[in-house]
């Protein structure tokens, strides 16, 4: 049974397989069975008609919602990119819909989604009965990229049309996802300057070698211009990882010194209008020039190393996303180097902002406490968004007079931050905090565990 299937395997009918070896087939075709007590089986008689792909799927299977819904979409943009010239090309709603599809029931490869449209009935229907090879399905998903994003916000236009989006209160929530490289292709600033030495003393001593070869016994297989190169390669490589640390050095100190001027001249503001002088320890200047640990991926340079749940590091970028609590959409996400959330609610809130008018105004914004800052409590406050982010971790059995209690009033000076703390111990707001675990950590886990989208396929 093993080896038949193996034959099979690398042919597709028995009859293909008798035909490439020689073999001359001396049994007929196997008749059609039909016995009272079972369905026929017949595989031999072709359609009277055309087959009609409507009639392959169920009214209500997720592809013909996937594909009533891009047809309603406005994808001229793409249609526009298209010159003419050449064969004709598969439609932009075809593609995007086979992609859609796929991504909404864990196929991301664009070979498996090449495959799928041969033997999957959705796909077949999507595709109409053509088969979009790899190739055009990923060269149109890079080079439609921008475009998509376009195209996700006409998806949240058409949910709040089908009256299931209305944008009120949010969560947000970041994951880590792993990047297409490997932690073990990041190379840090102060082992390069290591390497670079071991390097090259090893060429300085493979170039002693070769000029004493004719005097001196050279190993047997040992190919000295071949190790010579390897090794002036792999230098060149690390001095432009340098260049690159180097850089970012350079963009962080530029950015370090502007937050650290911008600290003194508020403390000496506050030190002005109270007379006194400022207590605490004064602020300390950055330090100009790349750090050891710094590191740079050879194979994706744009991802980080990041430290991930359960303990560990894996190269990775920080996902973000804003879910609706009411219907669980994501209304806006994006994707970062930084494995620190707290310097992601300002830029949340811009792309929130960016937003059409006509999905609504949110109204308030959940978040852990890895996205507490007084700076982002006032940013959210001046979007007109209430916050509702964790200032400490709960505890996990709180006494049940912390439950069923208010707490104290606040002062007339608080500060915003204290403000928004006090409203997360009262009962409403513990109540609508509540909302936030049961909205964007879902998301994320039916994308990662039930999807399997656990990995980016290709390099930024």
């Amino acid at each position: 049974m093993f080896y038949l299937c193996g034959l099979l395997h690398r042919s597709s009918s028995l009859s293909d397989y008798c035909s490439a070896n020689g073999i001359m087939r001396t049994c007929p075709p196997k008749p059609v069975r039909e016995m009272s007590r079972f369905h026929p089986v017949d595989r031999q008689t072709g359609y009277l008609l055309p087959p009609s792909v409507d009639e392959w799927l169920p009214e209500d299977h997720l592809a013909r919602f996937i594909v009533e819904v891009v047809d309603r979409l406005d994808v001229s943009a793409l249609e526009k990119a298209y010159a003419g010239r050449g064969s004709a090309a598969y439609h932009p709603s075809v593609l995007l819909s086979l992609l859609v599809y796929g991504y909404a029931t864990g196929v991301f490869s664009s070979r498996k989604l090449e495959r799928a449209t041969y033997d999957s009935v959705a796909f077949r229907f999507i595709a109409a009965g053509t088969h979009p090879d790899h190739d055009t399905l990923a060269t149109f998903r890079r080079r439609f990229l921008d475009e998509l994003a376009g195209l996700f916000v006409q998806v949240l236009e058409m949910a709040r049309e089908m009256k299931l989006l209305k944008l009120g209160t949010l969560s947000l929530d970041g994951t880590k996802v792993k990047a297409n490289a490997s932690r073990h292709s990041a190379l840090s600033h102060g082992h390069i300057e290591q390497l670079e030495i071991q390097l090259k003393a090893e060429v300085a001593s493979l170039l002693a070698l070769a000029e004493q070869a004719d005097q001196s016994a050279v190993p047997d297989g040992m190919n000295l211009p071949a190790e010579i190169a390897r090794r002036q390669a792999r230098l060149e490589a690390m001095a432009a990882a340098k260049v690159k640390i180097e850089e970012r050095a350079k963009a962080r100190f530029e950015k370090e010194q502007a937050e650290y001027e911008a600290k003194l001249a508020h403390r000496e503001q506050k030190a002005k209008e109270s007379g006194k002088k400022p207590g605490g320890k004064p602020p300390k200047p950055p330090v100009a020039g790349p750090k050891a640990q710094d590191q740079l991926n050879l194979t994706d340079e744009q991802s980080r190393i990041m430290p991930v749940p359960g303990g560990g590091f894996n190269q990775a970028y920080n996902a973000q996303a804003a879910v609706d609590t009411s219907s669980m959409l994501v209304v806006s996400l994006t994707v970062t180097q930084a494995c620190n959330d707290k310097e992601q609610v300002v830029p949340m809130l811009a792309q929130l902002a960016a937003l059409p008018a006509s999905l609504g105004q949110p109204k308030e914004l959940l978040a852990d406490t890895g996205f507490y800052s007084a700076k982002n409590v006032e940013a959210c406050e001046a979007c007109s968004i209430d916050p509702f982010i964790a200032v400490k971790r709960d505890e996990h059995h709180p006494a049940p007079q912390e439950r069923f209690t208010e707490p104290a009033a606040l002062p007339a000076d608080a500060t915003p931050a204290q403000v928004m703390a006090h409203k997360l111990k009262t009962k409403a707001g513990r109540a609508l905090y509540a909302l936030r675990k049961q909205t964007v950590e879902p998301v994320f886990g039916i994308i990662k565990s039930v999807l399997g989208f656990r990995q980016f396929s290709c390099a930024a």
